[in-house]
């Protein structure tokens, strides 16, 4: 053989092949780097599950304002269905190590490559988070057709709906170039005529809101999709307007505001640099426990209070619940100081901040909440027998609402 030629032997191959000391020798470690980022891999993912495992479940998500899935329940029947692989898939998501810090990278490169909205939430001017428009296929039309079948059943008792304009059609300065269309001119006028029809009144925020808006009133949170409580004054104004009632004085209240107000549309947004809302009480120090209760009626338990304002919620991300401690089935303020009866009011949490308000003309304001209250709504008017009955919602929740056609 050629003293030129040599045999090498490659360690990943049992045959010899023969080289020349002229040619590249054969990279000896090249068989196992090939195999390095697949190890890696496994290691990425091996440590993702271990990580997983020992991570701490929470119940709750302070950010994104919900409870988390918990760990399903696991049985043949759940297994064999399914239930238990859908709800482990959210589970899973749910507790992802570090997965506020996964939504919010992929909340910001959808808003980074021109995609914003895409999570439902424009991100806008001046920190506004704006949901976008709701669908056009909506419940607006069936709602209000309950509404109105509604006042049939409760006779003569007088009856007004109130809808809040969304935050987009009022705050059209605020959007991004290019977002979609808000249809509150097309579901106002709609409503109007419906409404109009079967003898209810229907006070119309919009002209109202624009103005206030263009003196520069902050009627929306930045971070929250209900009204601010300046905006709640000035719908308890247009409101009193249409029952014949005169409104509190704006002045006649101590004001204070509290910062570090995170809403639900931050919580769904997954912009987690926008800046903080602050969130504003309207206190009449006149009205103290001697002359305010608040009775709150839920799974067949009531709790009285001495106060409309739940301070409490204060140290909390989403401050909402200050008032009227948030959500309840049935909720009921007395004022042993105001002049006229009772008036119900059927509603969505836009309420909540505007009920103090109305507290100060009726020394009885009962509060249903359609999503919890489950018994015959026309039965409890005519328990109560009100002076007034209203409607009140946010024109988007209307538009989402499947529990209203259950009104009777």
């Amino acid at each position: 053989m050629d003293t030129s030629t040599k045999i090498y032997k490659n360690p990943m191959d049992s045959s010899e092949k023969l080289y020349l000391d002229s040619e590249p020798k054969p990279n000896l470690k090249s068989g196992k780097l090939r195999f390095a980022p697949a190890v890696l891999f496994v290691a990425f993912i091996f440590g993702l599950a271990i990580w997983f495992v020992v991570n701490p479940k929470a119940d709750y998500s302070s950010s994104e304002k919900r409870y988390l899935q918990q760990f399903p329940e696991t049985s043949v029947d759940t297994v064999l269905s399914g239930e238990f692989s859908e709800k482990f898939e959210t589970y899973f998501a749910d507790h992802f190590p570090q997965r506020n810090m996964w939504v919010g990278l992929n909340s910001y490169y959808n808003l980074g490559i021109g995609l914003n909205g895409r999570n439902g939430v424009y991100n806008s001017a001046d920190g506004y988070l704006i949901n976008v428009p709701v669908d056009k296929e909506n419940y607006v039309r069936k709602n209000i057709r309950v509404l109105a079948e509604f006042k049939e059943k409760i006779g003569d008792v007088p009856m007004t709906v109130m809808l809040a304009p969304s935050t987009g059609y009022i705050a059209t300065d605020k959007l991004p170039l290019i977002h979609d269309s808000y249809n509150d001119d097309t579901y106002f006028a709609e409503t109007a005529k419906t409404l109009g029809e079967s003898g209810v009144n229907f006070v119309d925020l919009r002209e109202t809101f624009k103005q206030k808006y263009a003196e520069g009133v902050q009627l929306y949170y930045r971070t929250d999709h209900h009204w601010t409580t300046d905006g709640a004054y000035e719908g308890y104004v247009k409101l009193c307007e249409k029952l014949g009632v005169q409104p509190a004085d704006k002045d006649s209240f101590a004001k204070t505001a509290y910062g570090g107000f995170y809403g639900t549309t931050y919580s769904t947004s997954g912009y987690w640099l926008t800046k903080p809302d602050s969130i504003t009480v309207y206190d009449n120090q006149e009205n103290t426990d001697k002359n305010i209760t608040v009775k709150i009626s839920e799974d067949g338990k009531d709790n009285h209070y001495g106060s409309m304002f739940f301070y409490n919620h204060i140290d909390e991300d989403d401050k909402y619940p200050v008032f009227l401690d948030g959500n309840h089935a049935l909720t009921e303020i007395q004022n042993k100081n105001a002049k006229n009866g009772t008036i119900v009011v059927i509603k969505d949490s836009f309420s909540h901040s505007l009920a103090p308000f109305l507290a100060e003309n009726y020394s009885k304001v009962v509060l249903v909440d359609l999503r919890y209250y489950k018994q015959s709504v026309s039965d409890l008017i005519k328990k109560e027998n009100p002076e007034q009955v209203v409607a009140l919602y946010g024109i988007d929740n209307l538009a989402t609402d499947t529990d209203i056609v259950w009104l009777q």
